[in-house]
């Protein structure tokens, strides 16, 4: 049975890499006695994926993991099992059996995500720069410099902004996520404070991931839906289909 897990991440957490949060979730699967299958061969693993690795120092409801068990009780019993191992700032929030199929892995179903994103304390700039931002957004194109591991290039990112509107100093982005297309939240709003004149300070911002979503949209017309809703609750034990 193949099974999706929706997590939180927050706090100290936040500071934690993809690699070692990985890592955490196999140890709290093995203590909260989950069932969940291995791969086979010399080394065997976990099957376990995960839909889009968060950045350090962003906090998250919207974190999802992909993992195949021999048996499954209710989606309740195992979020309950892996919250009463959990440490704080890792918080399961949902448990979901997916339908099989690769096409159905939520590492290549990511299309777009939510964020929120403030200045920390001490770094908003002064003055009114929140009134400008609806005229970013209603730009044609919005040409930035984005730099890669090898290059860097000037690319227009206007068409991954989806969403960007902002309301006592939180501005909330819906932005294009995955292996197509990845927009980062801070490159947009550095992009924007550039456009009003003022210089993006270092580690200005608290950034926050809400969501993440598919896209079961036909051609150029999007339909985003979140990943939790791909799939349906566990309503109670399921028998081993491996053996």
């Amino acid at each position: 049975m193949k099974v999706r897990i929706k997590f939180s991440k927050y706090g100290s957490m936040k500071f934690i890499g993809h690699l070692d949060v990985m890592r955490y979730f196999q140890k709290a699967i093995r203590r909260a006695g989950i069932d969940i299958a291995f791969t086979e061969g010399l080394s065997p693993h976990m099957i376990m994926s995960f839909a889009a690795p968060l950045g350090v120092g962003i906090t998250s409801d919207g974190e999802y993991m992909d993992i195949e068990l021999r048996t499954a009780p209710s989606s309740r019993e195992i979020m309950d099992a892996l919250n009463r191992t959990a440490c704080e700032g890792i918080l399961v929030t949902g448990v979901y059996q997916i339908p099989e199929g690769k096409a159905n892995k939520a590492m290549t179903l990511v299309a777009a995500a939510d964020y929120t994103l403030r200045f920390r304390k001490g770094y908003a700039p002064k003055g009114d720069w929140q009134s400008g931002i609806s005229h970013f957004y209603a730009s044609k194109s919005i040409q930035v410099l984005k730099k890669t591991k090898k290059s860097e290039k000037e690319v227009d990112i206007r068409p991954m902004i989806y969403e960007m509107s902002v309301h006592s100093g939180t501005v909330s982005l819906k932005l294009a996520a995955g292996s197509a297309a990845n927009l980062k939240p801070e490159l947009v709003m550095d992009a924007y404070l550039k456009s009003i004149g003022i210089e993006p300070q270092p580690f200005a911002y608290e950034i926050h991931r809400c969501e993440l979503y598919a896209d079961l949209g036909q051609g150029q017309k999007r339909k985003l839906v979140p990943l939790a809703e791909l799939g349906e609750d566990i309503p109670g034990e399921a028998k081993d289909e491996r053996r």
